[in-house]
């Protein structure tokens, strides 16, 4: 239904160089507008995921090229406001995508540790770098609560981003030895 193909024949259009950017429906923002700021993140975040899977294989680098192809969903979602011009047909999250995430953080969660303080980011490479797109997901979830409060978004984007930033964590501590390896905060240790 959405396969669409992509052609980029040109990398730089000029089209920006005065400080906007086009969406999904072609109209025109300030790059700097709540949308854009949204979905940048999301890109953001995919390339942290990017770095991660350098230090992933298997099931786990399987799961996270998955999590990266949602977030271009999720990037198409967001650049294409629910009441513009082309928003009728417009790739947008599914709860699907959502309930997925939510039996991902399960199935990986269940092995783990019960946790007896939080968790400072770090570890294993893998572990540091799924703590760095956490973290970066959780913004991205908070500039789409932003323009949540400005206009319509599908409520699926929000749902998705927070739990990803909850399988992301769950993800870091699979990577520390089941949690074994977790970097655990210790409350004022360093204040005598």
């Amino acid at each position: 239904m959405f396969a669409r193909m992509v052609k980029l024949t040109k990398i730089y259009t000029r089209g920006g160089d005065g400080g906007e950017t086009s969406l999904g429906d072609g109209s025109r923002r300030a790059k700097f507008d709540i949308r854009v700021a949204a979905y940048g993140t999301v890109d953001e975040a995919n390339s942290v995921i990017g770095l991660v899977r350098l230090h992933t294989e298997g099931e786990l680098d399987r799961l996270l090229s998955r999590i990266q192809n949602d977030l271009f969903d999720l990037g198409a979602d967001l650049c294409t406001p629910e009441d513009g011009r082309k928003a009728e047909g417009a790739l947008r999250i599914a709860e699907a995508q959502v309930d997925r995430l939510e039996a991902e953080i399960d199935a990986h969660n269940e092995p783990l540790a019960d946790l007896t303080s939080f968790v400072l980011p770090g570890g294993s490479p893998a572990a540091a770098y799924l703590h760095l797109a956490r973290t970066v997901v959780r913004r991205a979830e908070r500039e789409t609560i932003a323009l949540a409060g400005a206009e319509q978004v599908n409520p699926a984007a929000i749902k998705y981003l927070n739990r990803l930033s909850d399988l992301l964590f769950v993800l870091s501590r699979h990577c520390n030895d089941g949690g074994k390896a977790d970097v655990l905060w210790v409350p004022g240790a360093n204040r005598s």
